[in-house]
């Protein structure tokens, strides 16, 4: 049951946010037991976003998992997205955020797993 919440400065046209959230669908799987069946995917372009003082292309992505992961697959994940935005939206590595959050509580179909 995850979820990965894309908020960026730059627009983004059709195409680009379903080759976005197709290819996040493929990235997830860097965490063991996560796929797309599950895979909440939420985009919001033309974010107002300043990094380092500056409204250059930038994206601030959070990321939200049932359970938890390990560093390392987490790690994985994060040059995953990482790559994904910056070959899709032109946005420079080092002007992404990737934040993990995990719980144990977590609803769905009027209850929780």
């Amino acid at each position: 049951m995850p979820f990965i919440n894309v908020k960026t400065n730059t627009a983004v046209d059709a195409d680009d946010m379903d080759k976005i959230k197709s290819s996040l669908g493929q990235a997830i799987t860097a965490i063991p037991g996560k796929s797309e069946s599950w895979l909440m995917v939420g985009i919001e372009p033309s974010y107002a976003l300043w990094f380092k003082g500056t409204d250059a292309p930038a994206a601030m992505v959070e990321v939200s998992v049932f359970g938890g992961a390990s560093s390392s697959a987490l790690s994985a994940l994060t040059g995953k997205i990482t790559d994904i935005l910056s070959s899709t939206l032109s946005i420079s590595p080092d002007r992404i955020y990737v934040k993990y959050f995990s719980t144990n509580d977590w609803g769905w179909n009027g209850s929780n797993f």
